[in-house]
């Protein structure tokens, strides 16, 4: 053996003879129970941060420890295309070249984004390997392949003749220069001053940046503890208005805040997010006065057709001729929010939008943690998941994005004359008009080849299949949540629902995962798992080498707690790597200096029970003591107590204690027979935390094993003797 283990030398060696032996893909014989994990899929066109890297190290010990064990253990990878953050990533590079997503008709910009991505896929691939993540590489799953997209699709059509798929309306960030709407990724803030009106409303004044919005007003709000207003909240208000006067609630709402101008707000649901859902809490009529063309509707009678801004100021010179206006400030700094393409004010603006009726999905979900048929480690997070499920509200599964799995809805324009669509001409200039009205100028087939949104009224017809219907049919510009795919992973990744394999690996047994990631992931996971099947389903590397940083970021785990990386383990660990390297350097320079070369010229450990002294007892003691505990430790999901009682064992009871104590011994060959078997089994219990360093050792030590041409990865886990 070298004087010192350099992981740059064995890593990429010992990986590829893992993959090459076949050690990763499981074998299906009788009397194995399957072990399966599918593997957190991590973004396709991204980096692995250290959330990723934990990941990989917790259910690769899982995974190495269960295969050594005997089970049939299947690790499956994949990768996710993340749909709004792969396209922000990809738009940077078009920005990059002077041109924007507007550029391109949708199927164009789809394809290249896809380019995009398989680009830079191998990065991620190649960084899973590096880990030395155990995983079957044969079933590799990515969420855009084929099959995924038709399990997916399946589960629409499936929830949508089951009724729990609907439309209805759902506020977004919506720009009207570019006449499309953003990702809350893609929305910008800025600071900006801006006009601050005080107008009156009865018996209030009340302080707004938006006047033009007045006419959309459906009550006004106040703090709760305000005692400057308790005497209003419940009441109707008589307001004069430019058209009339008429009557508002006032309604009590803690998203007022008492310091902003009066501690009095108009509430305007169309227009406003916090308005938006104080509307819901409270049951307010939701009244939209400007278009999408970003002009006043005829809600704003004789104003209807300005554009916000002259509106506004139209609007402010009238209230100060009716004595509504009382006072400006002019001084007034807040955040606003832009469109990040042109910098131009977003809208909140309500559109239809696809929804999953969670309820019938929810409750049975609830069941199988409640029964333990799921299980949640640590215990105390389950009380989290339950309160999760309970405040799940109808999920919105739409996004208008177009790195993604689109929506199988199909329109037929000409009986869908409103449907509001935007397209790349001939020329390549953007359209944007009614469908009644861009069938009078242009062709059907120029229309749909250009097309790059459609925005359809919430009491739009459409039609729910995979492929064209005949006629003028224009598919739903919107794609599915990435939550929405993912959380169908575990059955899209085995082959739902006829494959050999999700008949034997299904459902799997553990995912790791963060603890904000149950409720965004996890609980659809269970969701769906059950309503198809009735059952639930680098900086530090290079130097310190995987080994180390792997054990060094396990044993920084505590289960449910947030996570900081631990540099000075991961320091701590490249020197436990040298140490057991180590170790096997004199284990074996002993036992061959006293002629003992191969493994049948020393007897087992069995067979000499009663020469061993009260030093050699102690340790095997304490051997099979650790045994216990690592077996315990993991069953429990403890990875950091496995992974600590493994690492003080080595280095204090064996190398400091025990290993020291039989240089000045005069029965060496007993010594020899002991030290022999522990440290070949505790290679064994560090594997599945430190694999490259034990599998090189084991290689390194093959003549004093029993079976030389044997790989650690495959070798049996040892048992308590």
């Amino acid at each position: 053996m070298d004087k010192a283990y350099n992981h740059k030398l064995y890593e990429q060696k010992i990986y590829s003879l893992w993959e090459k032996s076949g050690a990763f893909t499981p074998r299906k014989t009788r009397g194995k129970l399957p072990y399966t994990i599918v593997l957190p899929p991590p973004n396709a066109s991204g980096k692995m941060h250290t959330g990723n890297v934990l990941m990989i190290a917790i259910e690769d010990v899982l995974i190495r420890w269960k295969r050594m064990q005997g089970y049939a253990t299947l690790w499956i990878p994949g990768t996710d295309h993340a749909g709004f953050e792969t396209q922000i990533t990809y738009e940077r590079e078009l920005k990059m070249q002077g041109k924007s997503r507007f550029d391109f008709d949708r199927n164009t910009l789809y394809k290249n984004i896809e380019k995009f991505v398989f680009a830079n896929k191998e990065l991620i691939d190649n960084q899973i390997r590096s880990m030395g993540a155990s995983v079957d590489w044969s079933r590799y799953k990515f969420t855009l392949d084929a099959d995924v997209i038709k399990t997916v699709v399946n589960t629409f059509k499936k929830l949508h003749s089951d009724g729990l798929v609907y439309r209805d309306d759902y506020m977004v960030n919506y720009c009207p220069t570019c006449g499309t709407t953003f990702a809350d990724l893609e929305v910008r803030h800025k600071e900006r001053k801006d006009p601050l009106y005080y107008i009156k409303y009865g018996p209030f004044v009340l302080a707004t940046v938006r006047p033009e919005t007045k006419f959309g007003d459906t009550a006004v709000a106040v703090h709760p503890d305000d005692k400057r207003y308790k005497k209003y909240i419940g009441k109707e208000i008589d307001v004069a208005g430019l058209s009339g006067n008429f009557k508002l609630k006032v309604i009590a709402d803690r998203f007022v805040d008492p310091q902003f101008g009066t501690g009095v707000v108009k509430v305007t649901p169309a227009h406003d997010k916090n308005d938006y859902e104080a509307g819901k809490r409270h049951n307010l009529e939701v009244v939209s006065v400007i278009g999408l063309d970003g002009k006043l509707n005829e809600r704003a009678g004789k104003y209807a057709g300005l554009d916000v801004s002259k509106a506004r100021e139209i609007i402010v010179n009238n209230l100060k001729g009716k004595g509504l206006l009382e006072k400006i400030d002019k001084e007034y700094i807040h955040s606003v929010a832009v469109c990040y393409k042109g910098g131009h004010d977003i809208e909140p603006t309500i559109l239809p939008n696809w929804f999953v009726s969670v309820k019938k999905l929810k409750e049975p979900a609830h069941e199988v943690v409640k029964k333990g048929d799921v299980k949640i480690y640590p215990k105390w997070q389950e009380s989290k998941y339950h309160r999760w499920m309970d405040s799940m509200l109808d999920w919105p599964i739409s996004r208008q994005v177009v790195w993604g799995i689109r929506i199988p809805a199909w329109y037929d324009i000409d009986y869908n004359e409103n449907i509001l669509i935007t397209f790349l001409d001939r020329r390549g200039k953007t359209v944007t008009g009614l469908a009644k009205e861009l069938l009078e100028k242009y062709t059907f087939k120029e229309i749909e080849k250009g097309l790059q949104t459609l925005i359809s009224p919430q009491s739009a017809k459409y039609v729910i299949t995979e492929t064209k219907p005949k006629g003028k049919y224009l598919q739903e510009t919107d794609t599915f949540d990435t939550w929405f795919s993912s959380g169908q992973w575990p059955l899209v990744t085995l082959g739902y629902p006829d494959s050999e394999d999700f008949k034997f690996f299904y459902p799997t047994s553990v995912l790791e995962t963060a603890w904000e990631i149950l409720r965004l992931w996890v609980s659809r996971m269970i969701m769906f798992g059950i309503y198809l099947t009735g059952k639930p389903p680098l900086e530090y590397q290079e130097e310190y080498g995987t080994d180390a940083l792997r054990m060094g970021l396990v044993s920084g785990t505590a289960n449910g707690k947030d996570f900081n990386f631990p540099r000075d383990k991961v320091i701590a660990y490249r020197n436990f790597t040298n140490k057991i390297w180590n170790i096997g350097r004199f284990i074996m320079s002993i036992l061959e200096s006293n002629g003992y070369k191969k493994y049948a010229d020393l007897p087992s450990p069995e067979n000499i029970k009663e020469k061993l002294n009260k030093e050699d007892k102690d340790i095997s003691q304490k051997f099979n003591q650790l045994i216990k505990s690592v077996n315990a430790n993991l069953e429990k999901y403890r990875f950091a107590d496995a992974a600590d009682g493994i690492y003080h064992f080595l280095w204090d009871d064996f190398a400091s204690d025990y290993l020291e104590k039989t240089k000045s011994r005069n029965d060496k060959k007993t010594s020899m027979i002991v030290l022999r078997h522990i440290y070949i089994n505790s290679l064994k219990l560090l594997h599945p935390f430190m694999p490259f360093v034990t599998e090189a050792i084991w290689g390194e030590i093959k003549t004093i094993r029993k079976n030389p041409d044997e790989l650690l990865i495959t070798s049996k886990w040892p048992s308590r003797h």
